[in-house]
């Protein structure tokens, strides 16, 4: 089976504020699918979040956009490689513009910590143990 890869839209309001926020995070961009309408963020060779402008997001729903910051229609998350990158990862994010939305969760074979980009777009950002699972 070939791997499958997902590409996530977000509508962002102001797009090169949005570009620049995930830059600081350490993201990069795809310049062959970005122009003035979005920007391809690069997560992992599989993973891409389409960062769209409100009004080009529209284009491709008959639904009406939500503002995220008012609501919440899905929780992003992403694994870190430790408890100490979900840390710095949500440090960058705040120091960026971002709100943190929690406060670290601690489960023991799991933490994670979150934020709110720009947009309200929640981020989750988790660290599991290898090997752990719920007692």
């Amino acid at each position: 089976m070939t791997q499958q890869q997902i590409f996530i839209n977000l509508p962002v309001r102001d797009l090169p504020a949005s570009r620049k926020f995930f830059d600081a995070l350490g993201y990069s961009f795809n310049p062959d699918f970005s122009n003035d309408d979005g920007a391809c963020m690069i997560v992992s060779e599989h993973i891409y979040v389409m960062l769209l402008t409100e009004k080009f997001f529209a284009t491709f729903t008959k639904k009406p956009v939500i503002d995220a910051r008012q609501g919440t229609e899905v929780l992003l998350c992403l694994s870190a490689a430790s408890r100490a990158a979900v840390d710095s990862m949500v440090e960058k994010a705040y120091q960026a513009g971002a709100s943190v939305t929690s406060e670290p969760q601690d489960h023991g074979f799991m933490y994670g910590h979150g934020f709110a980009d720009l947009d309200g777009h929640q981020w989750e950002v988790m660290y599991m143990e290898p090997g752990g699972k719920p007692q």
